[in-house]
């Protein structure tokens, strides 16, 4: 049922399908809108210099023709006044939303989330907030609207002793703990068992000053494990240090862009495999038997011609064996015959035929002990053969190391080149590390890269066993 109050809406856009689209999410919620439409900062201006009082909340993008950014938010909160104003965007920048909800923004939506519902939310959230805080003290008011009345879970912890030191109702709502069982626990103890070392390591390490971000796994009450986004940021309470912390349920989204990325993965390994069949059954065939025919005229040949079929002979050996090792690579058969080391060392041994590189291999016992899926061997491989491409291509390296480890539930590789490095902070675009990395994370997995200029490079995975598909 759609809601019947008269919300008299000032939309601020200079995008007129951007506008179309507010508009009918705007109609899908509210029985009959009055919405008044401007394209810029100075016609803004003159509407709400006349009577600000005229709307009950603003609608602002942040790029208009005559005004944006910090400017356009510090000038427009002097022109609104008492109106409540919800940011629409199309630009990612957590550091100036939470910017701009400490100077008063009363919300900060990314338009490529924006659909009827959270739009409708969000203005009665803004409309109601901007009520409440407005009795408030102007220094209570900024902390109360964005922690107490955001709909998404939100903390304060203290760094030193990791304790909950307050929550909000999105929290109590999305976890399951009351706020009184929050306030007897830390922040460990909504962390799955793999996930507490991670936290421990993370926490030390970030200055008092900082906002950072991450993703993490967490715990409900009831046991369900979800994947969230966090975005930490200092704050003083009472002349003390804590952290306030956003937490943002990504769960079904990662799930949506795995099952893109698994697809995607499918297709390539599929295309592989036909690949690599066609070429053992079909080319093999073809010269295996060109070398049977030609075996046949072996007695009909003069002492002369002897040396050019023995050249012929030996180029056929040479090109079934080439073949053979290429239709391995492309459809490498883990699963038949051959184990997860076998089918490393046979990589590295093809990838080293003319001994140009020292390769050192360390594979425990532990992993040849291990019942493996056959994703997450084919993951390793495939990991290792596309930095060996990449050692082979960029690295100019003289020795390769190569470590697969089995260690507390969690299956490590280590790929180390004594190469020439590179500078990680320039690296941008690389499909290679990417597709690593998007590997990797199918499985809940850590992608690591260390380098730096002529002091070769280290990579590093880390796959949980517990869970793994």
């Amino acid at each position: 049922m759609k809601d019947k109050k008269p919300y008299k809406i000032l939309v601020v856009e200079d995008n007129p399908d951007d506008f179309f689209i507010i508009t009918e999410f705007l109609h899908d919620q509210i029985d009959d809108p009055v919405i008044e439409h401007v394209f810029n900062f100075k016609e803004t201006e003159q509407i709400l210099n006349v009577n600000t009082n005229a709307f009950d909340i603003i609608l602002l993008d942040l790029s208009l023709p005559d005004k944006n950014g910090d400017e356009l938010i510090t000038e427009m909160l002097a022109l609104a006044k008492s109106c409540p104003i919800v940011v629409l965007t199309g630009y990612v920048d957590i550091k100036f939303s939470i910017k701009s909800i400490a100077q008063g923004i009363l919300d900060y939506i990314l338009k490529d989330d924006l659909n009827a519902t959270i739009l409708y939310k969000s203005i009665i959230y803004s409309i109601e907030r901007k009520k409440t805080v407005t009795a408030l003290k102007k220094s209570e008011m900024q902390y109360a609207d964005l922690f107490n009345l955001s709909p998404q879970p939100m903390w304060v912890y203290d760094p030193q002793t990791y304790r909950f030191m307050q929550v909000n109702e999105a929290a109590v709502k999305q976890y399951g703990y009351s706020e009184q069982e929050f306030l007897n626990m830390t922040i460990l103890d909504i962390r799955p068992a793999i996930e507490v070392v991670k936290v421990l390591n993370t926490i030390p390490k970030i200055a008092d000053y900082t906002v950072t971000k991450g993703k993490f796994l967490h715990k409900k009450k009831n046991e369900e494990i979800i994947e969230v986004e966090i975005y930490s940021t200092p704050i003083i309470i009472n002349n003390n240090s804590f952290r306030s912390v956003i937490a943002i349920d990504v769960t079904q989204r990662v799930r949506y862009e795995h099952k893109i990325t698994k697809a995607i993965i499918k297709t390539q390994e599929d295309e592989r495999y036909e690949i690599g069949a066609e070429l053992h059954d079909n080319v093999c065939q073809i010269l295996a038997a060109s070398q049977m025919t030609l075996g046949m005229l072996k007695d009909s040949l003069t002492e002369a011609k002897m040396p050019i079929y023995e050249l012929c002979k030996q180029n056929i050996s040479l090109a079934l064996e080439e073949i053979r090792n290429l239709s391995h690579q492309l459809a490498p058969a883990f699963f038949d015959d051959t184990t997860l080391e076998e089918a490393l060392t046979r990589l590295l041994n093809n990838f080293n035929v003319n001994e140009k590189y020292k390769i050192v291999i360390d594979i425990n016992e532990v992993v040849s002990k291990t019942l493996l899926g056959r994703e997450i061997q084919l993951t390793l491989y495939r990991i290792l053969q596309e930095q060996l491409n990449n050692i082979a291509k960029h690295a100019n390296a003289k020795t390769i190391l190569v470590a697969v480890k089995i260690i507390d539930y969690n299956i490590t590789m280590k790929i180390k080149d004594d190469g020439i490095g590179f500078n990680i902070e320039n690296l941008k675009g690389g499909i290679g590390f990417a597709n690593m990395r998007r590997r990797t994370e199918l499985f809940s997995g850590s992608f690591n890269i260390q380098s730096a200029p002529e002091s070769g490079c280290e990579i590093y995975i880390e796959i949980p066993l517990n869970g793994v598909d």
